[in-house]
């Protein structure tokens, strides 16, 4: 069994997956497995990564049937990871050199912890740096109850723990969570956090070690109009989870503040794509 598993749901991704892999391959890491589940791609995607991977032991690809949305493929490719520690990266991210180490090390140090997290770069199709160092807003930089840390994500409006490839995960304590749950669809990943979260202890490991890439096709940027109301729903539900911890102003405070982020993100999309065309 590897010690830690990045597993990679692609679709679509042929513009960007060999540099997504090789981000992967190029870790300083010593005992990791790559796994990608290609949700039936109809471009070149996997002909991307066989071509990235160069026939690398360390690499396993599988496929997962049409259907199901990003939650069929986020499952299929996690429950095929075998390492005790599991970071699942979307097929158009990077993560940066030391990524995997940093976490490791973290989660090995600190056996109560069960998920890490660290900022990102918001980059956007072309790989730049449009936001630099994105995360943990208002998260003490230290090991704290995961309860605490869902408190801070609700009342903030936003997810500061960030994307998938921000964090790092104990595969048990997934599985035991129930797995990835899309009952908010665009906040699929924050509220599998939350799942595990409520089983231990947070540490945020405060080095920006991955960079999220925003491009037109992607799954998020077509959920823009829903992102405020289920930002609502999931926190009503955080609350229902933690009564005692998360209070209805924890709650009034981020719709608030997810009403702002919403629009700021909008907006941010907006000008990023006038960017992208006047530069192509």
């Amino acid at each position: 069994m590897p010690k830690l598993s990045v597993v990679i749901p692609s679709y679509q991704n042929a513009d960007f997956i060999a540099a997504t892999v090789r981000s992967v391959l190029d870790q300083d890491h010593p005992d990791f497995e790559l796994v990608i589940a290609d949700h039936s791609s109809t471009d070149a995607t996997v002909a991307e990564i066989e071509r990235a991977a160069v026939g690398d032991p360390r690499l396993r690809i599988l496929t997962t049937p049409t259907g199901g949305g990003a939650e069929a493929n986020w499952r299929r490719v996690s429950e095929a990871a075998t390492g005790e520690y599991l970071k699942l990266l979307p097929g158009d991210d990077l993560l940066y050199p030391g990524a995997l180490t940093a976490h490791s090390e973290a989660l090995d140090a600190h056996p109560e912890v069960v998920l890490v997290s660290s900022p990102r770069d918001i980059l956007d199709a072309r790989g730049s740096v449009t936001i630099p160092n994105r995360g943990l807003q208002g998260v003490p930089r230290r090991v704290q109850p995961g309860v605490e840390a869902v408190r801070q994500t609700v009342r903030r409006g936003t997810n500061v723990f960030g994307e998938p490839g921000c964090v790092t995960m104990r595969r048990a304590e997934l599985e035991q969570a129930g797995g990835w749950d899309a009952r908010f669809p665009y906040l699929i990943d924050q509220t599998t956090y939350t799942s595990v979260l409520l089983r231990g202890d947070y540490l945020p490991v405060d080095r920006t070690l991955a960079g999220f890439r925003v491009n037109q096709g992607q799954w998020s940027v077509a959920l823009m109009d829903e992102q405020s109301s289920q930002a609502k729903a999931y926190h009503a539900w955080c609350r229902e989870q933690a009564p005692d911890t998360i209070t209805e102003r924890d709650v009034w405070i981020g719709n608030r503040r997810a009403e702002a982020m919403a629009l700021a993100r909008r907006a941010y999309y907006t000008i990023n794509s006038r960017r992208m065309k006047a530069a192509s």
